[in-house]
């Protein structure tokens, strides 16, 4: 059976180029197709060739892909994958619509519906010209979303990593979604049950992750609090932070796991389609104090891995940590849970459980190339 597994773009990397990479180390023989592609930039794929769309020609692309929106699914429309009997994609927006051969199976990662398109308020308000163009972008927007319909009935099956957003595919695409959890790395986080005295916040500093809120409820507590990342709010959240708030910008891999998995708690104050973090911090032993929406709803267990609260205000906040320090916590039992849920074992083998039901496929290879935890 030959394979294609093809990506959005490869320049940067998020979660869900994370798990574009464990389909790559899980169908070694695959060829890679993505529009652009940035080694520099993005997931590790050793000596795999990586085939690009004509978008690659253009300077300056990979860094300013954004601006693209309008060019990509020509682009993908234009590969030719007739040779393949299967088509994984791995998409938030575009990859979904390569065509494939009659009789080939197209089986259709889904991170979200193309979310600029169909939330473009909450996606668009991060650029300060976004009101000043608006008229213009609505009118490129309301013919992309009709593209984005139409090539969202290319895939014979749909995986979400969410009940969320399987939700959306259905209502926006008409197409039904298996839901299947994506997986952590295990091996790059530890465990600890000796906790140190302080919260802890991994997160871009952009609008919709609500640090603001986060940051005001410790104000009032007085609580330490450590927040890892960078982004455009950094400088606005410093400035009304008091001295138990420190701002630790990027950290590494290294320090980010024992931040992690030493911390009381870690907090979540977004809107999350799914969210990797609460997992990683599960997988470290450490509860987390999530808004109670969206992908944590699939994730964790109130009262044994977490707490949640109900609005994305400072007061929700300061309630749920009060409750948070009077439950006891079972740290071990916590790292458990996410291991049995949320591994990368776990996830290929509901994975190839599907995929043998819907074409037939066997993998090459045990899971022996998952990294043990």
């Amino acid at each position: 059976m030959k394979i294609a597994l093809v990506h959005d773009y490869l320049t940067q990397r998020g979660g869900a180029e994370r798990v574009f990479e464990l389909l790559c180390q899980y169908f070694p023989e695959a060829d890679i197709f993505t529009s652009l592609y940035d080694p520099q930039r993005t997931i590790e794929l050793g000596d795999r060739l990586v085939k690009t769309t004509q978008l690659q020609n253009i300077p300056g692309a990979t860094k300013y892909f954004r601006l693209l929106a309008p060019f990509y699914y020509p682009a993908f429309r234009a590969l030719d994958l007739q040779e393949y009997d299967l088509i994984i994609s791995s998409t938030s927006s575009f990859a979904k619509g390569v065509r494939k051969r009659p009789g080939a199976t197209h089986i259709c990662f889904c991170h979200n519906v193309t979310r600029f398109l169909w939330d473009t308020q909450t996606y668009l308000r991060e650029y300060k010209n976004f009101r000043l163009y608006s008229p213009v972008i609505e009118l490129i927007f309301n013919q992309l979303r009709e593209f984005d319909i139409a090539y969202a009935q290319e895939p014979d099956l749909y995986i979400a990593n969410s009940t969320t957003v399987a939700k959306r595919i259905q209502s926006i695409y008409g197409k039904p979604a298996q839901v299947i959890h994506y997986p952590i790395n295990t091996s790059k986080f530890i465990f600890d049950d000796q906790k140190e005295d302080y919260f802890y916040v991994s997160s871009r500093m952009i609008s919709y992750k609500r640090i603001d809120i986060i940051v005001e409820a410790f104000n009032w507590l007085g609580w330490k609090l450590l927040i890892a990342g960078d982004g455009p709010e950094r400088e606005r959240l410093e400035a009304k932070a008091l001295d138990n708030i420190r701002f630790l910008g990027y950290v590494s891999d290294k320090e980010r796991k024992q931040l992690m998995a030493k911390a009381q708690g870690v907090i979540i104050a977004a809107l999350e389609d799914y969210g990797l973090v609460p997992i990683e911090a599960n997988v470290s032993g450490t509860p987390v104090i999530a808004y109670g929406a969206g992908g944590v709803l699939d994730t964790q267990i109130p009262g044994k891995t977490g707490v949640f609260f109900k609005k994305q205000t400072p007061e929700s906040i300061h309630a749920a940590l009060i409750k948070f320090n009077q439950l006891p916590w079972n740290y071990s039992q916590i790292r458990d849970h996410a291991l049995s849920n949320f591994s990368e074992a776990v996830f290929f083998g509901k994975v190839t459980q599907l995929m043998e039901q819907v074409c037939g496929f066997r993998p090459y290879h045990s899971l022996s190339f998952i990294h043990s935890s």
